[in-house]
């Protein structure tokens, strides 16, 4: 089924508009959870939290991609439910890592993305890399999938996976400073 039908199923307020985003997205939002939260049970409550999400949203919104739309809301779902594990003492992995990562290219008083300003910059950073370049940022600093899955996925060692990203940051850090964007 097409995006814009499933949306089309949110307006009409139909319950198989939740079907099938599940089956459609379904794979998609679990492992975006997973590599967030490394728990198949978190991960799934966090993707049924999700549809709700869509469904209390969708209408008065109308994604045009249904797939970034639903992965976002995911992916914040996640990222909620880790800083409540987090605040219990449990948690770590690959997100404390990416943070950590990116602390020195990132100004300090900004959470990832949320400043207008910050999400432009980065967007036209992205928008200048390679595509394997690009896709390995992403996947690190969005999905926080580990070192180890990048370079299973791309088929490039783990040092190269490393190295790439440690460049991409530094280069994130100059183009950030160009910008004025103080670190």
């Amino acid at each position: 089924m097409e995006d814009r039908e499933i949306v089309d199923l949110y307006f009409e307020r139909s319950e198989s508009a939740i079907i099938e985003t599940e089956n459609k997205y379904g794979k998609y939002c679990r492992y975006i959870a997973y590599n967030i939260l490394r728990s198949e049970s978190d991960a799934e409550e966090c993707v049924n939290d999700a549809y709700l999400k869509v469904w209390d949203s969708v209408p008065p919104k109308r994604p045009e991609r249904l797939s970034a739309y639903v992965g976002k809301i995911t992916r914040n779902v996640a990222l909620d439910r880790y800083e409540k594990n987090r605040a219990q003492k449990r948690g770590g992995g690959e997100v404390a890592l990416s943070f950590e990562e990116l602390r020195e290219c990132i100004p300090s008083d900004e959470k990832c993305g949320e400043s207008l300003i910050l999400k432009d910059a980065l967007n036209r950073f992205l928008v200048s890399l390679s595509s394997e370049k690009r896709k390995i940022f992403v996947r690190r600093y969005w999905y926080f999938s580990s070192v180890k899955d990048i370079s299973a996925e791309y088929h490039i060692s783990q040092s190269k996976v490393k190295m790439t990203l440690l460049r991409l940051r530094n280069e994130l850090k100059e183009f950030l400073q160009q910008e004025d964007i103080s670190i």
